[in-house]
């Protein structure tokens, strides 16, 4: 779709205004010793660049800006993702380096040191209660149409939900329900109910009740729940205000209202495909941080994937560096088990 000369000069461009925030002239580019053209050459690909939509032109500067699309160009295919620092790597290791075994912990820790390294707002989602197993299920009917239905974990956590009886059930058949529960997942970990509940009860639970369907749809939606209890970790939630785009209190104050919002955060955050995601500007599924980028990526330990770490900046990020920091903290999570059986 570009040129080759086009890609060089987007690719200086970006660099230059992540590290200025400041609109940027074709002469500024030209003095780069990576660039080589002539400040008429870069001026006339800077508008044809801008044609198709990669930058903009602010009405006080002769300068440019990249667009959305211009930073999703950049990340998809221009962006350098080198190595880390020793020194970036020794900063983050030292969040697994201790003996901690409780996974909390560990995502705070993480949390704190992702915003310090990249001077941006740092976003955890806490693990799916990773230490904590089912212990005990009930189910109490209130009425022919609703029951009250009882979670304790082996830590004593208890969690109560009133939820919908579907239409057919009978009482005998939610009894059925609750003793195969009680009998096929005691002791198993919160985090593996969704998978234990399809293979271990599911098949089963056929031999005993009808509506089969309707009766997993109710017990995954007590078990699993709405990922609500989850904690989540914020670090760094003032770095937005050394921001220049953030100067316009009305910008920070919506950004701040949403960091506020615990629920709607988790599924802002938690909402994102697995892996390392970039979602810029109105990429973002949120309208108060349309103006912002967020990269999360969700760490996984032993094949489960057991929650999502975040970034939150201004649009003008430094995406390979945050990026490279995902690659490294999402390997240095899978490492865990590894270190906790020494």
């Amino acid at each position: 779709m570009l040129t080759e000369r086009q890609r060089m000069i987007l690719n200086a461009i970006i660099d230059d205004y992540i590290r200025f925030a400041e609109p940027v002239g074709s002469r500024s580019i030209s003095k780069r010793g990576d660039v080589g053209f002539s400040p008429a050459t870069i001026r006339n690909e800077m508008a044809d660049l801008e044609e198709l939509g990669f930058l903009e032109q602010p009405h006080t500067s002769a300068g440019r800006i990249p667009s959305q699309k211009g930073y999703r160009y950049y990340v998809d295919n221009l962006v350098q993702l080198d190595k880390l620092s020793s020194e970036e790597v020794g900063r983050l290791k030292s969040a697994f380096a201790e003996k901690i075994t409780a996974m909390e912990e560990i995502v705070q820790h993480t949390a704190s040191i992702l915003s310090q390294m990249t001077n941006y707002t740092s976003i955890a989602l806490g693990p799916e209660v990773f230490e904590a197993s089912f212990r005990h299920f009930q189910l109490l009917p209130l009425n022919e149409d609703t029951a009250v239905a009882i979670v304790v974990t082996n830590t004593g956590h208890v969690e109560n939900k009133t939820v919908p009886i579907p239409p057919g059930i009978s009482v005998s058949e939610l009894e059925q329900v609750v003793n195969l529960l009680n009998a096929k997942l005691v002791g198993v970990p919160l985090y593996k109910l969704r998978s234990q509940l399809y293979t271990e009860v599911g098949n089963e639970m056929g031999r005993y009740v009808s509506h089969v369907q309707e009766l997993m749809t109710l017990v995954e939606s007590v078990l699993i729940g709405d990922d609500n209890h989850r904690e989540v970790f914020l670090s760094g939630t003032t770095n937005m205000l050394a921001q220049p785009e953030f100067k316009d209190v009305d910008k920070i104050k919506t950004i701040w209202e949403l960091l506020e919002e615990t629920p709607t955060l988790i599924k802002v955050v938690g909402s994102a495909p697995t892996g390392i995601q970039v979602r810029i500007g109105q990429e973002n599924p949120h309208e108060a941080i349309a103006n912002c980028s967020l990269i999360t990526a969700t760490y996984t330990i032993d094949g489960q994937t057991l929650g999502t770490i975040g970034v939150l900046g201004p649009t003008r990020m430094e995406y390979a560096k945050v990026i490279n920091l995902m690659n490294h903290l999402t390997s240095q999570f899978a490492l865990l088990p590894q270190r906790w059986n020494k």
